[in-house]
C-alpha cells in the first residue's frame, strides 16, 4: 500500500497536540457548566431542505447519499455546516420536554465544502452556547452569554489574547432607517464588507447598490468607525444627528452590555463596542458578536454570534434566543501547526513501571494496578531492556516518573520511584504514592520562540 496523501481541509492532531485540544474542550465545558448550561449533542446530518433554508450556504453543504442512490439536490440529507440549524430543529422537536429558558452548550464537529485556507477547514470543531426562551427572552441573557464566553476565553490562559467586538443590529438598522436609507438590509450587507475591502470602495457601493446619497454614505461609514471600551460611543452616535426609536433601543442595549461586562476586561480579554460589526446572516435581530485573536487578525472572527428572535418557530410558538460560537479548530490549528502550542507528553501516563526481567512482569503489572486504583495513569515497560533504555523510553514519551522494584532478597521487595527530570529517587508504596498535582495529567506547553509566529 502506498503512503496516503493528506486531505486538505481535514486537520488531524498528533497525540501531544490533541492534549491542547482536549484541554480547551475541558476548560470550556467546565466554565459553561458552572453557569448552568447543559450539554447536548445533535446528529451529524439534517434534511437538505433545512440546510438550504439560507440559500447562500448551499455550496457549502456536504450531501450524504448512498452509493447507488440517484442524485436529487432537493431531497436527502447533508452534514450540518454549523450547530445553529440543528439546534433550532432540536428545540422544536423537544420543546415539550425542555424547561425554558433552555441553556445549552454543544461542542461538535461540523463540515463545510469551502476552499481550505488558514483558519478555514472542511471539517472543524465548534463550541456553542445558547439561551432560548419561549415567545420572549429578556435582554439580560444577551449580557449573560457575552459574560460566559468572555470568562471561558479568559480561562484559556495558554492562548493569545482576544478582543470581543459587540454591536447591536437595532442600533445600525435604526440609524440607517433614521438616515433615510432606501434599502436598510442592503446597506447593512455592504457595511459588513468593511473588514474585506477599503472604506472608499464600500462607500461607492453604498451609493451605486444601496441607493444612498454621498452624504448618507459618508455618515454610514462614519458610524462604522466608532469604537469604545465604555458607553462613550452613545454620545458619538448622537453627534451624527440621526434619530429613531429603534436606534435609541439599540444604543441602550449595547451600553448596558458594555457596562455589565466591563469587570471582565483584562490585558488578555477585552470587550469593545465596535459599530462596524453587522454580521451578514439575516436572522440576527439585536446584539451581534465577533472576536479577533491577538496577532492573528488574518483568521477573521474566531468567535461570533448574537440575538435571534425568530430562528425557531412551529407556527404557533416562537423560540427567541441568543448565542455565541467559538471556532476551536480555527484558533488551534494555526497555533499548533506553527509549534506555538503542544502537550508535554505523547501519552497520558505519569509513571512507567520498569520490568527487570520477564519473569517479574506479573509483579510490575500488580504495581501498575495499585497506582491506577488511585487515579495515577501508568503503563508497564514493553520489554525488560536495561534500565537506562527503559528510562530513555519514558523520556521520549514525556513520562516524568519511572517505578522500579527493589530486590526481594532478605525480605525486601519494595519499590523506588525516580523523577527522571531531576534524578531524585525515593522509596514509595505504589498503593499510596501520588505525584504532584501538576504531573497528574499532560499539560499544555506554550512555546516562547517568537520566530515560529
Amino acid at each position: 500500500m502506498t503512503k496516503p496523501t493528506p486531505l486538505s481541509g481535514f486537520p488531524e492532531f498528533l497525540p501531544s497536540q490533541r492534549v491542547v485540544e482536549r484541554e480547551v474542550i475541558a476548560t470550556l465545558s467546565r466554565t459553561f457548566e458552572l453557569h448552568g448550561f447543559g450539554n447536548i449533542e445533535t446528529r451529524a446530518v439534517e434534511p437538505m431542505d433545512q440546510l438550504l433554508r439560507k440559500g447562500d450556504t448551499s455550496k457549502e453543504v456536504y450531501v450524504l447519499r448512498r452509493l447507488q442512490e440517484e442524485a436529487d439536490r432537493d431531497k436527502g440529507m447533508g452534514l450540518h455546516f454549523d450547530l445553529t440549524v440543528p439546534f433550532a430543529r432540536y428545540v422544536l422537536e423537544n420543546a415539550g420536554k425542555l424547561e425554558f429558558p433552555f441553556r445549552r452548550f454543544q461542542i461538535q464537529k461540523v463540515w463545510r465544502g469551502e476552499r481550505p485556507q488558514e483558519g478555514r477547514f472542511r471539517e472543524f470543531a465548534q463550541a456553542d452556547i445558547d439561551i432560548v426562551g419561549r415567545d420572549t427572552l429578556p435582554f439580560h441573557h444577551d449580557v449573560e452569554v457575552a459574560w460566559v464566553m468572555l470568562e471561558a476565553l479568559g480561562n484559556l490562559t495558554f492562548l493569545p489574547g482576544f478582543t470581543l467586538q459587540v454591536n447591536n443590529r437595532k442600533l445600525i438598522q435604526g440609524f440607517y432607517a433614521g438616515l433615510g436609507a432606501p434599502d436598510v438590509e442592503e446597506t447593512m450587507r455592504l457595511i459588513d464588507k468593511l473588514d474585506k475591502m477599503p472604506a472608499e470602495q464600500v462607500g461607492k457601493l453604498l451609493v451605486t447598490e444601496a441607493g444612498l446619497s454621498e452624504e448618507q454614505a459618508a455618515k454610514c461609514l462614519e458610524l462604522a468607525t466608532i469604537t469604545a471600551t465604555d458607553d462613550s460611543f452613545v454620545d458619538k452616535v448622537r453627534a451624527l444627528g440621526v434619530e429613531s426609536e429603534l436606534l435609541d433601543e439599540g444604543l441602550t442595549e449595547l451600553a448596558t452590555l458594555i457596562n455589565a461586562t466591563a469587570p471582565l476586561n483584562t490585558e488578555r480579554v477585552r470587550v469593545v463596542a465596535d459599530l462596524s460589526i453587522a454580521r451578514g446572516l439575516d436572522y440576527y435581530t439585536g446584539t451581534v458578536f465577533e472576536t479577533r485573536l491577538d496577532g492573528y487578525q488574518s483568521l477573521g472572527s474566531i468567535c461570533s454570534g448574537g440575538r435571534y428572535d425568530s430562528l425557531a418557530s412551529d407556527g404557533k410558538t416562537t423560540y427567541p434566543g441568543v448565542g455565541i460560537s467559538l471556532g476551536i479548530s480555527r484558533v488551534l490549528v494555526p497555533l499548533i501547526s506553527k509549534g506555538l502550542l503542544d502537550g508535554d507528553r505523547t501519552v497520558p501516563s505519569t509513571v512507567l513501571v520498569a520490568v527487570s526481567d520477564e519473569e517479574s512482569r506479573g509483579r510490575a503489572d500488580e504495581a501498575a494496578q495499585q497506582l491506577r486504583a488511585h487515579n495515577v495513569a501508568c503503563e508497564v515497560s514493553p520489554n525488560a531492556a536495561k534500565f537506562g533504555k527503559q528510562i530513555r523510553f519514558a523520556e521520549r514519551r514525556g513520562i516524568p516518573y519511572v517505578l522500579f522494584a527493589t530486590s526481594q532478597e532478605d525480605g525486601g521487595g519494595g519499590y523506588e520511584i525516580k523523577d527522571i527530570r531531576t534524578g531524585d529517587q525515593v522509596p514509595v508504596d505504589p498503593a499510596t504514592w501520588t505525584p504532584a498535582d501538576e504531573d497528574m495529567k499532560p499539560r499544555v506547553v506554550v512555546s516562547t520562540n517568537e520566530e515560529k509566529k
